[in-house]
């Protein structure tokens, strides 16, 4: 009789933990694109289903549905509804879809057009919606050949083009601009460097830094550049990070076959979330294996921290690291001439780091920023007679530094549908 209790009980607790696993949540906000005000009652809706939720008064919401695939969409009276495509929900973390929504533009009732020879006509684009190109996470993590990499991802658009190298390495030619005239921004802070084994200046490297789960969306701009966003020669990527999820903590363990991620994220208060990151790579355990000379190695670490102060002030810290390790080593083949060659080879170790704070205010029909950062970047290359690193076979040694320390503001004001950006950069 026991026995039967207790295959009950059992059979009992493992429908619920299928039922549990078979359930996952989406959440996220609302927003004005232009003056950054949530958006209460929005609606979000999952196309194809019976789902549908509205908003808060703080512009959130939240759905728990059953795991699979869907296109999310948000709709609001008096604005273009948005459509985010291919959202994958699973059982573990929370998925994490923010919209920011802009106002339709006012309707003519009628349109007459008329000749006047006396005149002559002037074409006027403020804004070219072609030069305008954009990636959601979904579609970086999903494309083929990307490798969960922001950078080959974005070489794979209409009018971008890659080095000499091709697959091997990230350089970015926009209109046939060098790689180091793009200019990169991370939630409002620049980013000089974005690759792993960067070449000093430039800005192209063997693997992107970035973790993929941290990214909103990722914004390119190849003319008619933001006011905002100085130095731009070639192109500017604005490249939005979401928040961390603002219920509970949670994580995953990301393994491949060249590296392994580790990602966190959750609240730390009611006010403050937090997302984090580190990945290692093995490809030197990978390389040796094989018995290749060459023997690289790389480390990052990512993370961000939003604290809400108030209804209209936020402060969100970030951080970016990298370092790399690119030795040389005897194979079992090796020729004594191979071995001469290897050792004449410098060995690279670079790291670098860009962190920074940046404040953001909402004001009457729009929001100013306030950023400061500080970024790094150490480049040395070693050279030994013995290849053993030992200091007194020591040949060649150069340490190149980078430092630069940031102050950027800027105010945003969206007025009778005309955008006015203006602000200070040191």
């Amino acid at each position: 009789m026991l026995k039967k209790y207790v295959i009950a009980i059992v059979l009992f607790l493992v429908q619920n933990v299928v039922f549990a696993q078979s359930k996952g949540i989406i959440l996220g906000n609302l927003k004005d694109k232009n003056t950054q005000e949530i958006i209460f009652p929005g609606t979000v809706i999952l196309e194809g289903t019976e789902y549908k939720t509205t908003t808060d008064f703080d512009g959130n919401y939240k759905l728990e549905v059953p795991v699979g695939t869907y296109n999310v969409k948000a709709i609001y009276s008096g604005y273009v509804s948005l459509i985010k495509y291919n959202i994958i929900v699973s059982s573990g973390n929370a998925q994490v879809v923010n919209f920011e929504m802009e106002v339709v533009s006012s309707q003519l009732s009628e349109v007459t057009v008329s000749n006047d020879k006396s005149k002559s006509a002037v074409a006027t684009d403020m804004i070219t919606p072609l030069s305008v190109q954009q990636l959601t996470t979904e579609e970086i993590k999903s494309n083929p050949g990307g490798n969960f990499d922001v950078s080959r991802v974005i070489q794979t658009l209409p009018g971008v083009g890659s080095s000499a190298g091709g697959a091997a390495r990230n350089d970015i030619i926009i209109r046939g601009g060098a790689p180091n005239e793009n200019v990169y921004y991370l939630d409002g802070i620049e980013i000089p460097v974005l690759n792993h084994f960067q070449t000093q200046g430039s800005s192209g490297g063997a693997q992107g830094i970035l973790n993929v789960s941290f990214i909103e969306d990722v914004r390119l701009t190849s003319s008619a550049f933001d006011a905002r966003y100085d130095n731009a020669l070639a192109s500017t990527f604005v490249i939005k990070q979401r928040d961390g999820n603002p219920e509970r903590i949670s994580g995953n363990v990301r393994a491949g076959f060249t590296e392994a991620v580790l990602t966190l994220e959750g609240l730390i208060s009611k006010k403050t979330t937090f997302l984090a990151s580190a990945r290692k790579s093995y490809l030197d355990f990978l390389f040796g294996l094989i018995d290749l000379p060459i023997r690289p190695n790389f480390y990052d670490f990512q993370y961000k921290v939003t604290h809400k102060i108030d209804e209209k002030t936020t402060l969100t810290a970030i951080g970016l690291g990298a370092i790399d390790r690119f030795t040389f080593a005897t194979t079992k083949s090796s020729t004594p001439e191979n071995v001469f060659i290897t050792r004449s080879q410098p060995y690279i170790n670079q790291w670098n780091y860009t962190t920074g704070f940046n404040l953001k205010r909402k004001v009457k029909k729009g929001y100013m920023n306030f950023a400061i950062s500080r970024n790094m970047f150490n480049n040395q290359l070693d050279k030994f007679v013995s290849g053993e690193k030992i200091e007194s076979d020591r040949t060649f040694k150069l340490v190149s530094q980078e430092i630069e320390n940031k102050f950027r503001f800027d105010i945003n004001k969206f007025i009778d549908g005309w955008k006015i950006t203006a602000g200070v950069s040191a």
